[in-house]
């Protein structure tokens, strides 16, 4: 059997590489195969096969694929042979709006999209409230799995701890201050060219910067995969820009403190039960105008919303403060959010993968999704 894996257009990361990887512990005798992005072949580990992306030989193997595990939309033209399954793991519980749900999109995008997912055949929901939005957003009405995110079962897993001290050694961290990692979410007008804005930083880098070095801490930039490589680059001796390392499940184990705006990576580092502080300089536009959400952010929130640099670092400065004064807060969050993440996604999609194999049926989604 021939599976072909595709995550973020072309990176060796999130819940397809789980899934690859468990495949190749349990002794899989199928064939792999990879869609690359040069840019990120430094991630990617050797002697794994693997086909460009976008490219003739990608076509070519997506059709001849018995098995695709994406992470996102395969956006390129290629044909499903008949008998292939596509398995879409989707990368993370939304908070915004996605696909058929956003407020704003460029004429034309989601019907292209629309295309791949009439491909789909599982989908992957990472908890019980995620399941309805994702089915309505795409419009999809096949088997849905709810089964946690495979990406997120290093975060409790037993190489957790090396994992965390490998990761902060390779980017020299110390541990006499704070890490923190910024990993901030797109802005769709920024992004297409139809929106008309310049893509730009609204956080103060180098102050924020200048603090932390001063504590001894770092800062740990990772744009959005749709933004890796369009910001010049940061020379400060306290800045890392880890916008390339392969995989940002990594990052949180080496992370003290998450800072971010609207992103799903609120919910996967929710899981670590570390503290976070959500950066919303734009909290009325993006919900209001371009994209919105499906719950209110404010109330649920796992840690506090600021709006400026200097409130931020007011944060940053009083961790222990902002640990006590969510506490609450956050055990709710990880209740809702994060009830599957217990360490077994990628061994209960592939208990299922193997099962609907063998021909057992489906898993039937939960009532309401």
């Amino acid at each position: 059997m021939l599976i072909v894996f595709q995550a973020f257009e072309g990176r060796y990361a999130d819940s397809p590489r789980a899934l690859h990887e468990a495949l190749i512990a349990r002794g899989s005798a199928h064939e792999h195969v990879w869609l690359l992005d040069p840019a990120h072949a430094a991630g990617f580990p050797g002697g794994l096969a693997t086909r460009r992306w976008g490219t003739p030989g990608a076509r070519e193997a997506l059709e001849a694929a018995d098995l695709l595990i994406a992470n996102t939309h395969t956006d390129v033209p290629w044909d499903k042979r008949p008998g292939a399954r596509y398995l879409q793991t989707w990368h993370g519980t939304p908070l915004k709006r996605i696909h058929r749900d956003v407020l704003w999109a460029p004429v034309g995008r989601l019907d292209r999209l629309d295309q791949d997912v009439a491909k789909w055949d599982l989908l992957l929901s990472p908890n019980r409230d995620s399941t309805p939005w994702l089915r309505g957003a795409f419009r999809y009405d096949g088997p849905v799995l709810e089964s946690g995110l495979p990406r997120n079962d290093v975060l409790q897993g037993p190489r957790a701890a090396q994992v965390r001290e490998d990761v902060r050694r390779d980017l020299g961290i110390t541990g006499e201050g704070p890490a923190v990692l910024y990993a901030p979410t797109w802005r769709d007008d920024a992004v297409f060219p139809e929106g008309g804005k310049v893509f730009e930083l609204e956080l103060e880098v180098e102050r924020v910067a200048d603090a932390l070095g001063k504590a001894g801490g770092v800062l740990l930039l990772r744009l959005h995969y749709t933004l890796t490589g369009r910001l010049p680059a940061v020379e400060h001796p306290a800045v890392r820009d880890v916008s390339f390392h392969p995989d940002i499940s990594d990052l949180y184990l080496a992370a003290d403190v998450l800072v971010t705006d609207y992103s799903s990576a609120m919910f996967d580092f929710a899981v670590t039960g570390k503290p976070q502080i959500l950066f919303t300089y734009d909290l009325e536009d993006y919900e209001q105008r371009l994209r919105g959400f499906y719950f209110e952010l404010e109330p649920a929130a796992p840690g506090p919303l600021v709006r400026t640099s200097e409130a931020l670092l007011e944060a940053l400065a009083d961790l222990d403060g902002v640990e006590t004064a969510y506490a609450e807060r956050q055990a709710a969050f990880r209740e809702r959010f994060c009830h599957l993440e217990d360490g077994h996604a990628t061994e209960r999609v592939l208990d299922h993968l193997c099962g609907a194999a063998r021909g057992a049926p489906a898993r039937a989604p939960r009532p309401g999704g």
